[in-house]
């Protein structure tokens, strides 16, 4: 069973000052899947917390690391280590800038676009091809920093749509996970 197990990580900040921000829409995604299964986050050694048990019948890990988005690589790799799980069987579960919001797409490797979730995620594991889920945020309005805009939280109209995209972008990690990336990309890329 270990053998064939995935790892699912939602990026994102740590902490109640974070909780609500764009930047943190991989960690909403991987709690709604912990909550499907009945399972709650427990501290792990690897510097993430973690849920074991099966999304969609596969054997996962799904974790956040606790530490912040920009240096999220080193518990990546810690917790991988620890599972035994190879880097294509690794999920990254992102907000992205550069889709529009509400936009979901999935993908293996790539660049980072200027993640820095994802550049330390490439980094620290020394290879671009694990798998993607890009939950949409949109580029910020006017001329705001793009800094400062994913660490704010979701505006009152995105929040009325976000409990249904958070349960879309789940519904796609469990499609990628039971029948296979091209399949999963069909149903939900946008």
């Amino acid at each position: 069973m270990a053998d064939d197990r995935q790892l699912v990580v939602g990026l994102g900040n740590p902490g109640p000052r974070y909780a609500g921000n764009r930047h943190n829409a991989g960690f909403f995604v991987v709690d709604l899947l912990a909550e499907r299964i009945g399972g709650r986050f427990k501290a792990h050694r690897g510097r993430c917390d973690v849920v074991e048990g099966r999304v969609a019948g596969v054997p996962v890990v799904l974790a956040k690391p606790k530490s912040y988005m920009n240096e999220s690589g080193g518990p990546i790799v810690a917790i991988s280590r620890f599972y035994k799980v190879p880097v294509e069987r690794i999920t990254v579960v992102h907000d992205e800038l550069d889709l529009p919001f509400g936009t979901l797409r999935l993908k293996r490797g790539g660049g980072d676009g200027g993640h820095n979730g994802l550049r330390s995620a490439t980094s620290a594991l020394g290879s671009k091809e694990y798998a993607r889920v890009r939950f949409g945020i949109g580029r910020p309005p006017g001329r705001q920093d793009p800094a400062e805009y994913v660490l704010r939280d979701f505006s009152a109209a995105e929040r009325k749509e976000l409990d249904y995209l958070v349960d879309r972008a789940a519904d796609a990690v469990e499609a990628l996970l039971a029948q296979g990336l091209e399949v999963a990309q069909n149903k939900f890329n946008d």
